[in-house]
C-alpha cells in the first residue's frame, strides 16, 4: 500500500492556495463533535477513470468531517483538475491510500457496505442513502467500516459486490438516476454527518433523561466483542473453500457461484473474531480427520 505522498505530484504546486475563496468552515466544530467514529470511516474509489472526480469526492469528504481515502487503481490522479476541483481539500489526496486490488483496501474493514445506482437480483441487505448512514454509525463503533464506490460507467462488479456486506443505493428520478461520483460521494457524506448529529442528540437525551444513581437504575455500558476483519474473513474463506473441496462438496476448479453465495451469507451475518476462530477450528478437525489423524 503506498500513500499519496509517496507518489510524483503533478500540477500541485500551482493550485495551493488558490482556492481559499471555494472552501468554508463547518459551524460550531462540528467534525470534532461527533458521536460517529470518523476515523472509523472509509471511502474507497474503485478504479476512477477522471482525477476531476477524485478530487471532488475529497472535497465532498472534507466538507463533512471524514478523511479516510482509499484509491484502487485509479487511472489518474493528483492532477492540476484532482486538486482543482478538491477545492482545497489537499491533504485527502495527498494522505489517500493507493491499492492494486480492492481486497488490499478493504483488509482492516469489518464491515463493507457496497454502492450501486441499481437494485441487484443477487441477495444483499440494501439500504438507501439515510439508512446506511445509521447502519455505519453503528458499525463504526465496533471497527472499520469500508463505503465502496464503482467505476464512474460500470459501477461495481458482481465479483466486488461480494466482498460487502451491504448495498447502498441513492434514490433518484427513475428517467435520469444516474450520479456524478463526486455528487453520490457527497450525498454519502452528507447522511453520515446528519446520523452523527442524531447520534450525538439521542446520546445527550439519554444523559439528561436517565436516573441518577441514588435510584439504583443506572445501567453499565455493554463491551463490544470485536467484528472480524475482511483479512480474517479471506482466510475464513480460504479455509472454507479448501475443506468443502476435500469433501467433494464442489469442484474447486470451478467455485464461483457457491463462492458467491457463501459470502453473502458468511456477511451478512457480520461474524465476530471468536466466531471466525471458532468456525476455523472445526474446520480443522475435519481434516484431521480426514487425514486419519
Amino acid at each position: 500500500m503506498l500513500t499519496a505522498n509517496q507518489v510524483s505530484v503533478s500540477g500541485r504546486n500551482q493550485l495551493q492556495g488558490n482556492c481559499s475563496a471555494c472552501s468554508f468552515a463547518i459551524p460550531g466544530g462540528l467534525a470534532i463533535q461527533w458521536g460517529m467514529k470518523r476515523n472509523s470511516v472509509r471511502i474507497v474509489l474503485v478504479e476512477t477513470t477522471h482525477a476531476g472526480n477524485i478530487g471532488a469526492a475529497a472535497r465532498a469528504m472534507k466538507n463533512m468531517g471524514l478523511a479516510d481515502l482509499a484509491l484502487v487503481r485509479p487511472r489518474e490522479y493528483q492532477t492540476h483538475e484532482c486538486y482543482a476541483r478538491a477545492s482545497g481539500a489537499d491533504d485527502i489526496i495527498d494522505n489517500a491510500s493507493v491499492h492494486a486490488d480492492l481486497k488490499s483496501a478493504l483488509e482492516d474493514a469489518s464491515w463493507v457496505i457496497g454502492t450501486s445506482a441499481r437494485l441487484r437480483s443477487l441477495r444483499w441487505p440494501q439500504y438507501d442513502a439515510r439508512e446506511a448512514a445509521a447502519q455505519i454509525g453503528q458499525h463504526s463503533q465496533n471497527g472499520q467500516v469500508a463505503i465502496v464506490f464503482g467505476r464512474e460507467s460500470s459501477g461495481l462488479t458482481n465479483d466486488e459486490l461480494a466482498r460487502c456486506s451491504a448495498l447502498l443505493t441513492i434514490p433518484a428520478e427513475n428517467d435520469f438516476s444516474s450520479l456524478n461520483l463526486g455528487a453520490a460521494v457527497q450525498v454519502v457524506c452528507y447522511e453520515i454527518m446528519m446520523a452523527s448529529k442524531g447520534g450525538q442528540r439521542a446520546e445527550q437525551q439519554n444523559v439528561d433523561d436517565s436516573p441518577n444513581e441514588s435510584q439504583g437504575n443506572a445501567v453499565e455500558p455493554t463491551s463490544l466483542e470485536a467484528v472480524a476483519a475482511q483479512r480474517e474473513l479471506e482466510h475464513f474463506y480460504e479455509h472454507l473453500t479448501d475443506v468443502m473441496s476435500q469433501v467433494d462438496f464442489f469442484n474447486k476448479d470451478n467455485p464461483r457461484l457457491l463462492d458467491g453465495r457463501l459470502r453473502r451469507l458468511f456477511n451478512r451475518s457480520g461474524m465476530l473474531k471468536t466466531e471466525v476462530q471458532l468456525l476455523r477450528g472445526f474446520f480443522s478437525a475435519i481434516e484431521k480427520k480426514i487425514d486419519g489423524r
